[in-house]
């Protein structure tokens, strides 16, 4: 029996993939020449490897470039670059790494483009912007759509390590196969030729050759090399700690009027926001958008104005008495940054349930995000979500498009005081959503996954048990601030305080050393401002966090002129 054919793409299909893969008009190549060289290529040339480093575009003037595939993709369709089309996708922004071989297929001339240029070009010529920006980011989501890339991961549904790794990889829009052990038939030959045992799940295999063994999410970065090189003699004017919303507003305001930025994430871009899994009431999206969408596209925005971004970086300590500042990195890793200002905007934790076992089930049942990924987890089953705040609501509406139940369990009498309204009439509205007031999970239960849970309404009520495998936890938060103990005034919540927040004592205590006031969002450490969600007395929204980050840029300009 042969294959049915393929449907006809549509219209819209069409007209998508020209933007992915435009071809640039003679009067577009020559604006590009003069940022670039003219050179020829012979037919069989390498002009780049999968994992190294992506420093350059190619320009066809004529000829033909090759995207060269790993051998278990033989006999997909491959992209080809002919006259007027250009290589490249989104790793050029952010310097990292080629994910397969560009190979000439014909004697090619090209104008090769440096990647310091092509950002040059991309913030100089709006034009060439739209079209370059707009590609690189279609194809980096063709190739997330496809399960192409240099990442192989070998897990299990049912492995909290491999849902962490999945999880890391798809908040950073990093292309990669997955494989479940549990069910694709072809694993066992795949474990037999890496020398994988059942201990070393998950693996993970970078560009076919470096196979990691139940790594780190910074081993596995690392091995990608997600990250530029820094240098760490160097004085930067502004380092950024944290990339949800108000980081990445700061790093785009600061970047874009030309300050030398270094921001530093720990997981990925977008913050608590990052994990939604739909944001209706930011301005200028009526139709919603995803936390994670809406992060990538300020994460790519960052990048074009020239700010640098490390990613699985975790920020352990500031140094309070001396200037430059210097910010030291966890695992003793490497010399500290230097910096002449610093915007603090790391942000807050989902608090965790008060159930003894909690950290088995973490990954294995019990999640703190709702995105497509968890969503396929948990299709067809019941569920539970705990939480009253626009987060919970927005996951329970998300996750009741494939669960068969959403039970959201929220310790009030009621949505009004914690929930937007129209949030709250679209959740009582849900066929399939279930509120449970004055109710709290006081146990579960597994084997290796979260198969039951148990909980309690109202005050000494009655337990109950439920089949339950699959549990969203979105309950308040946090500060992360334990790291700043002691550098920085916090109130007793942990929150960084700020401006007027400020009082007398706490600038008498942190030797406040200048005659001016604190500015607006600036801490009791001059030069160290404090953004988002991890200020005391912020607004939880994305809006508000955004307009800190770029009212903090405002700040930073005057203390740099101090």
């Amino acid at each position: 029996m042969t294959a049915a054919p393929a449907a006809p793409a549509t219209p819209a299909q069409v007209a998508r993939q020209a933007e992915a893969f435009p071809r640039l008009t003679s009067a577009q190549i020559a604006r590009i020449e003069p940022h670039g060289r003219r050179r020829q290529v012979q037919a069989g040339e390498v002009l780049g490897e999968a994992g190294e480093p992506v420093t350059k575009i190619f320009v066809v003037v004529s000829g033909r470039l090759d995207l060269v595939r790993p051998p278990r993709w033989v006999g997909e369709d491959v992209p080809t670059f002919s006259e007027g089309m250009f290589t490249g996708e989104r790793s050029i922004l952010a310097g990292g790494r080629f994910l397969a071989r560009i190979q000439a297929g014909t004697p090619c001339d090209v104008i090769e483009v440096a990647r310091n240029e092509l950002l040059e070009l991309i913030q100089t010529d709006a034009e060439l912007s739209d079209i370059f920006l707009r590609a690189f980011i279609l194809r980096r989501l063709q190739l997330i759509d496809q399960g192409f890339g240099d990442v192989l991961l070998l897990g299990s549904n049912h492995c909290q390590g491999s849902l962490h790794i999945r999880e890391f990889l798809t908040r950073n829009g990093h292309p990669y196969k997955f494989v479940d052990l549990d069910s694709d038939a072809d694993s066992q030959a795949m474990l037999d030729q890496f020398h994988v045992r059942v201990g070393d799940i998950p693996v993970v295999i970078c560009r076919g050759t470096v196979v990691l063994r139940n790594p780190t999410i910074q081993q596995v970065a690392d091995c990608l090399g997600l990250n530029p090189t820094i240098d760490r003699t160097a004085i930067c004017d502004l380092v950024i700690i944290g990339a949800g919303p108000a980081g990445l507003g700061a790093a785009v305001y600061a970047a874009s009027e030309g300050l030398n930025v270094v921001m530093i994430e720990a997981n990925a871009p977008g913050g608590q926001a990052g994990t939604s899994s739909r944001i209706e009431n930011y301005l200028g999206f009526p139709l919603g958008i995803s936390g994670q969408e809406l992060a990538a596209r300020a994460y790519d925005q960052a990048q074009k104005f020239g700010a640098r971004i490390l990613i699985a970086k975790t920020v352990v300590r500031l140094n309070c008495d001396t200037k430059p500042y210097r910010v030291f990195f966890g695992d003793g890793e490497g010399e500290p940054l230097l910096t002449r200002a610093i915007i603090i905007a790391s942000g807050v934790e989902y608090r965790r349930l008060a159930v003894e076992n909690l950290s088995r089930f973490e990954g294995a049942g019990v999640y703190y995000a709702a995105t497509r990924m968890e969503a396929q987890l948990c299709a067809d089953e019941a569920i539970a979500v705990v939480g009253g705040a626009n987060s919970a609501g927005q996951a329970a509406m998300f996750l009741a498009q494939t669960a068969s139940r959403v039970h959201m369990l929220i310790r009030g009498d009621g949505l009004a005081k914690t929930m937007s309204r129209y949030l709250i009439s679209l959740i009582e509205a849900h066929p399939r959503i279930e509120l449970h007031t004055r109710t709290e999970i006081v146990g579960m239960e597994g084997n290796g996954h979260l198969e039951q849970v148990a909980w309690r309404s109202g005050r000494g009520g009655p337990v109950q048990q439920q089949k339950i495998r699959h549990v969203f936890t979105m309950t308040g938060a946090e500060p992360s601030t334990k790291w700043l103990a002691g550098c920085l005034a916090l109130d007793n919540k942990g929150f960084i305080k700020t401006g007027q927040a400020l009082s007398t004592d706490d600038l008498t205590t942190a030797k406040w050393p200048l005659r001016r006031s604190p500015h607006l969002l600036e801490t009791s450490l001059p030069g160290v401002l404090a953004v988002g969600d991890v200020r005391s007395g912020s607004t939880k929204r994305v809006a508000s966090a955004v307009g800190e980050g770029s009212i903090a840029v405002a700040a930073v300009h005057q203390i740099l002129a101090e």
